[in-house]
């Protein structure tokens, strides 16, 4: 599925699945609180567990989570699996931080295998600080012919006093579709 945009900052584009959950996106000034917003909805299980977006920039992405209610497990800690989902939407989100130069090209962004290292209970609200590899990326967002990338994200979890509670690496398969030809 694409979606064709006009009237917007990509104006002329084709807007793939993935690029088209952020159609007012400028590509050449991106606004990171444009991205932030919409990012904020664009994951349900993540509103239905509790997360909240609360940065994405060039370099890293944020999101945060409360120990309230359903996400706290029996021990009184977070649960493994909300912080599994906040690490995982906070990856993601780095990668839409660092692409949106070239989100319009990003057809899909599936996560394909992850490792997590639990070091300690988290307990409070926790924050999910993920970045992604940056080689990969620059070889990501120069294909201008298409193709599919692997791309690695890493994100730690921290608690209240910044201390690191789990650390995950999530290994991401990318589609990049290639530019137009010139003169069509």
């Amino acid at each position: 599925m694409t979606t064709h945009i006009s009237s917007t900052p990509s104006e002329g584009r084709v807007l793939t699945d993935f690029a088209a959950a952020f159609p007012e996106l400028d590509h050449a000034a991106p606004d990171y609180g444009y991205l932030r917003s919409v990012a904020q909805d664009l994951v349900p299980f993540g509103r239905l567990v509790g997360t909240e977006v609360t940065e994405i920039g060039a370099d890293r992405a944020v999101v945060t989570l409360g120990a309230s209610g359903g996400v706290v497990n029996h021990m009184g800690t977070v649960h493994a699996g909300a912080l599994f989902t906040a690490a995982d939407i906070a990856g993601a989100l780095a990668f839409v931080g660092a692409a949106a130069p070239r989100l319009f090209a990003v057809e899909r962004l599936v996560l394909r295998a992850s490792t997590v290292t639990y070091r300690r209970p988290a307990t409070g609200t926790v924050r999910a600080v993920a970045v992604v590899d940056e080689r990969e990326l620059r070889e990501l967002l120069g294909d201008t012919a298409g193709g599919r990338h692997d791309l690695t994200a890493k994100a730690v979890v921290l608690d209240g006093d910044d201390v690191v509670t789990s650390k995950f690496v999530f290994d991401y398969v990318c589609d990049v579709v290639g530019a137009p030809e010139s003169g069509r």
